[in-house]
């Protein structure tokens, strides 16, 4: 079976047979089409406002290759700047994070400032060395600021941006995917918004194909047999296996056209009992206990879930459940990916709480995690497996659970599978598909099916 070209989609991505050719995993020039095709046009997460809290913060991201700058000018306003000087492209910032008006290239010196006072435009080019000897005062630095993000959206507390200013909205963009991502980033009480980043980022590089990472999150429990090893050891804060402690009845939840899935439950109407899991910390334990009840309170008969584990496509994926976090995958080449960890916890929760939570995502996920450790193993190995020619020919398999999914009550558009199946990862590669195939703003007109005790028209 010869490789399909990189122009044959349909053929490298067979939704039809269930089948995805290995080339798009390890070959580079599907690795630049996805560049300019995908990673320069989706809504792509950035960062956490609480990274930025003050005006002048800024927190170095990437959108897909590229070092992008996040900062707070002095109005208040979040923008997102490619990290790159117009002059020879040198980074004008290579810090992480920290505070600053104006970012000078250590190259030639050119200056751009993102505080309103100081330049009419975000990013705006404000110093230039020898400007009236060298220029005689020709340049025209209206034209040569740095390149601005056209389309940024806050949603609770997250940032995301687009290169695309032909983006549709980014609620749109999430569908109701959102109530999904609303569990990782809402108040535990149930309060809208209200997170904030624990400590720092940690970021680690996998020799990986970056689409690994996102497909294991978006709904495939087929792999946990990796994790029985983890599940034999205490690492939950109740003395438990943690991971699998108190685990409530779940199944795949995917958006097709949308390329968003999740490992987590249908909306409900009603809290489970509380199920005590911080036992070893009695103060913690106190917490989350009062916090439950509140939330029962608040919440009323309202829509909402209490777990979810999911991928907002490409490349974001996030755990709703303790550890609460975020994880982005940055492509670096075919064969490579940088990981990021974003650990989450409410802003107003007591200092043990955080501390609590931060050590256990420690001995959870990141480079050192338990569980992190067998999936980059995982993803590794099956980066490693597709190089070569022989193994190139043979697709992977991707047909379990094929035909029979089914709509989820209370969620527009999704379709569930039971917990088991590759759905999600078709409905991954199925957007994967339409933005290769420079398709991708055409989203699907999804129907809502009523929960169960509401009428038709309800929602």
């Amino acid at each position: 079976m010869a490789s399909p070209s990189v122009h044959d989609v349909d053929a490298m991505v067979d939704l039809q047979a269930g089948t995805i050719s290995r080339d798009i995993f390890v070959d580079a020039t599907i690795f630049a089409a996805e560049q300019e095709k995908i990673f320069a046009r989706a809504w792509l997460f950035i960062g956490h406002e609480s990274l930025i809290p003050n005006p002048d913060d800024f927190f170095v991201s990437r959108m897909g290759t590229e070092s992008v700058i996040l900062t707070r000018d002095r109005e208040g306003r979040v923008h997102v700047l490619l990290n790159s000087c117009t002059h020879r492209g040198m980074k004008v910032c290579r810090y992480d994070r920290g505070n600053n008006r104006v970012f000078t290239c250590p190259y030639h010196g050119w200056s751009f400032a993102t505080d309103g006072k100081l330049a009419s435009t975000p990013g705006a080019l404000v110093g230039v060395p020898h400007f009236d000897k060298a220029y005689h005062a020709e340049l025209d630095k209206e034209k040569w600021g740095l390149v601005r993000a056209p389309r940024v959206a806050l949603y609770k507390g997250t940032v995301w941006a687009s290169w695309d200013p032909d983006a549709v909205d980014l609620l749109d963009y999430l569908g109701d995917m959102k109530l999904y991502l609303d569990f990782a980033l809402d108040r535990r009480d149930g309060s809208p918004g209200g997170s904030r980043v624990v400590a720092g980022v940690q970021r680690w590089k996998v020799n990986c194909n970056w689409k690994f990472a996102p497909e294991n999150f978006i709904g495939d429990m087929y792999h946990d047999i990796s994790h029985r090893s983890v599940d034999l050891v205490g690492i939950g804060p109740s003395g438990g296996r943690g991971r699998r402690d108190n685990l409530r009845p779940r199944t795949t939840i995917g958006f097709p056209g949308l390329g968003h899935g999740v490992i987590g439950e249908p909306p409900h109407t009603s809290e489970p009992n509380y199920v005590p899991a911080w036992t070893l910390y009695p103060e913690v334990e106190a917490w989350y206990r009062e916090v439950h009840d509140r939330r029962v309170a608040q919440l009323g008969d309202t829509p909402r879930v209490t777990m979810s584990v999911g991928t907002i496509f490409p490349n974001m994926s996030f755990h709703g459940r303790q550890p609460r976090t975020i994880a982005v995958f940055h492509p670096i080449s075919p064969t490579e990916m940088e990981m990021w960890r974003f650990c989450l916890e409410d802003a107003d929760a007591p200092d043990a709480v955080n501390d609590t939570a931060r050590h256990y995502f420690l001995r959870y996920s990141g480079p050192a995690g338990m569980t992190e450790s067998d999936d980059m193993e995982n993803w590794t190995y099956a980066t490693d497996a597709s190089r070569g020619p022989i193994a190139r020919r043979m697709p992977y398999n991707y047909q379990m659970g094929m035909g029979h999914a089914r709509p989820v009550p209370g969620l527009a558009g999704a379709v569930e599978n039971g917990e088991i199946t590759e759905e999600n990862a078709r409905i991954f590669y199925g957007r994967w598909a339409s933005f290769m195939k420079d398709d991708p703003w055409t989203l699907p007109v999804s129907e809502r099916v009523p929960m169960p005790g509401e009428t038709a028209d309800a929602g």
